[in-house]
């Protein structure tokens, strides 16, 4: 384990000025890297003693900017059209960048490490999605996974789509299956009559 004093808060880890054990690795391979944390050594922690009212100062203004930008970014809803089976399986996926690449067209400056997604997604539907603005600061959007611009809109209105397709397959095949043994039942009265 390694000591470190955290320059940013880290979720799970701690706030601005914690002195935290980590894995090594983690250390070096991102906190260190990312200017989110110092070694802990005795030299290191004086120089971060002395800056830091500027350290939470910059970080205060980095929260502020985020807010503002969480605010406008919370709620919103970005299409991406896909193509996908009948089922509703895409055939690929909807990664952080795709959502990362709608929202920098539609004016948001969002990074796709900024994006949170459990598992890419790989269905068609309306998808929430989370947005790490800042450690202190996120935000949730919708992500309209769709075939068609008009199937974006009716799952916009609440609409599954895969289930009125489905739906209207069910009906057609038993409308089909409904004539199929009327003409069953016609054709077995003809035979009966000669």
């Amino acid at each position: 384990m390694v000591e470190v004093i955290l320059l940013e808060r880290v979720g799970r880890l701690g706030n601005i000025g914690d002195t935290v054990k980590v894995k090594p690795g983690f250390a070096r391979n991102f906190l260190l890297p990312q200017n989110k944390a110092l070694r802990a050594t005795e030299a290191n922690k004086k120089v971060f003693e002395a800056q830091r009212a500027h350290i939470e100062a910059e970080n205060q203004k980095a929260r502020e900017a985020a807010q503002a930008i969480g605010d406008k970014l919370n709620g919103q809803t970005f299409t991406l059209i896909r193509q996908a089976g009948e089922a509703g399986q895409l055939y690929g996926s909807v990664s952080a960048r795709d959502i990362a690449d709608a929202a920098a067209a539609a004016g948001f400056d969002v990074k796709k490490n900024q994006i949170f997604l459990k598992a890419p997604i790989k269905t068609i539907g309306v998808h929430q999605v989370l947005v790490h603005l800042h450690a202190e600061v996120e935000a949730t959007v919708s992500a309209n996974v769709a075939r068609t611009n008009e199937e974006a809109e009716r799952q916009a209105k609440g609409e599954d789509v895969v289930a009125a397709k489905l739906a209207e397959e069910r009906a057609a095949l038993d409308a089909q299956a409904a004539e199929i043994a009327e003409n069953a039942v016609s054709l077995e009265g003809e035979e009966n009559r000669e």
